[in-house]
């Protein structure tokens, strides 16, 4: 190259945003209150959840970096969404992907029907290409089945897709998943009795 550098094609634009992607676990949901709850069907958040959104949104110092919002299509994550990096003509449509949903079959972490969704929060506009028909199939041989081998194939697509939707966007991007699912998100096992 006669002495001159050549620079990789892998490094990004140093004019380019390298985004972020922000992690967030959904606020208290009634299933959260006691064992009983847990059979409740895709639970609302409670009055505190909802402060927890608000105390969020105030102490968040990221909101004019975020060009995307991202939720599992669970009902407590799109409302802790809204609540919390939402508002009228903010980042929307929410992108839902059903890979970021929780771990078990639990009534409580089994999500509502696309239809159902779209009733609900269809003023909120949600894009929901990223669920599934069968998205609240969690039994055996499902994507969603609660296995060990499922959940970190479910975690390694999930990580692949927002880093996609993050470069595309070109900036920060708030996710708001479950915490369950956040440790195979992030494989951060910290405080988690082996065996679990």
């Amino acid at each position: 190259m006669n002495g001159m550098y050549s620079q990789p094609a892998s490094l990004p634009d140093e004019n380019r945003i390298i985004p972020t992607i922000h992690l967030v676990r959904h606020a208290q949901g009634f299933h959260n209150l006691s064992v009983e709850n847990e059979s409740f069907p895709d639970p609302d958040l409670t009055p505190l959840g909802e402060h927890q959104c608000s105390d969020l949104r105030a102490a968040f110092p990221f909101h004019s970096k975020l060009v995307k919002l991202v939720a599992s299509p669970l009902r407590r994550t799109i409302h802790t969404c809204n609540l919390s990096f939402g508002g009228p003509g903010m980042l929307y449509p929410i992108i839902l992907l059903d890979i970021l949903q929780e771990v078990s079959s639990s009534p409580c972490d089994t999500g509502s029907s696309r239809e159902k969704l779209l009733k609900e929060f269809g003023d909120h506009d949600l894009d929901l290409d990223g669920v599934r028909d069968d998205w609240t199939n969690k039994g055996k041989g499902s994507v969603f089945e609660p296995t060990v081998e499922a959940l970190t194939a479910r975690a390694k697509e999930a990580r692949r897709k927002l880093k996609e939707i993050a470069e595309v966007m070109e900036g920060d991007i708030a996710v708001v998943t479950h915490g369950g699912f956040l440790h195979f998100l992030t494989d951060d096992w910290e405080g988690i009795p082996s065996g679990k």
